[in-house]
């Protein structure tokens, strides 16, 4: 065999095996009664749930509670099944979060508790127009 058609082979297998090793760290969507089942069950995989902040009639989020040293603080997220669940999340709280359209957190429960590692935040584009009707 050529040092070509080896070499060839190693980089094929490597390439494979990254790829093994990265569908293992795949999460999956879910919302928050089946990710409370995948934790009773003993799956600690990242889970990711998506849903959108309670907000009262004005706008103001409901459920924000943050940490006296504002490093870590906790919120109502309801998901697509309209079921409300308490999350806390560990770090400061991210710009913008109170004006996001959707929120997705990714982590898992903790006895009744959702503990996220990590929040990603859909927010209100800035090139959607607000009530003003183009003059045509």
């Amino acid at each position: 065999m050529k040092k070509s058609h080896i070499l060839a082979i190693v980089v094929i297998a490597v390439a494979i095996g990254i790829i093994v090793s990265t569908a293992g760290d795949a999460s999956t969507y879910v919302n928050f009664n089946q990710a409370y089942e995948m934790a009773a069950t003993g799956n600690t995989t990242s889970i990711h749930v998506v849903g959108h902040l309670k907000k009262d009639p004005s706008g103001h989020v409901i459920g924000l509670k943050n940490a006296p040293d504002n490093l870590s603080f906790s919120f109502v997220l309801v998901d697509d099944n309209g079921k409300e669940q308490s999350v806390f999340y560990n770090e400061p709280m991210p710009p913008d979060f109170t004006r996001s359209e959707n929120v997705v957190v990714i982590g898992g429960y903790q006895g009744d508790n959702f503990v996220a590692n990590k929040i990603l935040l859909k927010c209100p584009s800035k090139y959607q127009e607000e009530g003003v009707t183009a003059g045509i």
